[in-house]
């Protein structure tokens, strides 16, 4: 499992403090182990901090908002996801929307995934896809 240097833990360490309402409403599921899988949140990885991870099933859960996709953001976001599948981490993007309407079936979802993945492609991130 990757970790990061230094900088990039007293990074964490202060994320952890100033998380999102969709990053917080999630925890607050994942911390309970659902399915027995231990999460933690704002992990360090080489440069990046992940908003939550799963060590036992190598899984980077990202919660995206509406900033993911301006700027050059959306051209960030793949270098970061190609670093993390190079490192034998998948990574699975939810809509931050899709969290604040139901953070404890999206847990749900997000540990069975975990546990199991989707046959075929992985899901999108949108309001019908899952998680």
């Amino acid at each position: 499992m990757p970790h990061g240097p230094k900088n990039t833990q007293h990074r964490a360490a202060g994320l952890r403090q100033a998380m999102s309402l969709p990053e917080v409403l999630l925890w607050r599921q994942l911390r309970l182990r659902p399915e027995g899988l231990k999460f933690r949140r704002q992990h360090p990885a080489g440069r990046y901090v992940l908003d939550i991870f799963c060590a036992e099933a190598k899984l980077a859960i990202e919660i995206e908002g509406h900033a993911h996709n301006t700027g050059d953001r959306p051209e960030r976001d793949r270098v970061r996801t190609l670093w993390l599948e190079n490192q034998g981490i998948r990574v699975l993007r939810i809509a931050a929307m899709r969290v604040l309407k139901d953070p404890v079936g999206t847990a749900e979802a997000i540990a069975k995934y975990a546990l199991h993945g989707w046959p075929g492609h992985p899901p999108l991130q949108g309001e019908g896809d899952r998680p």
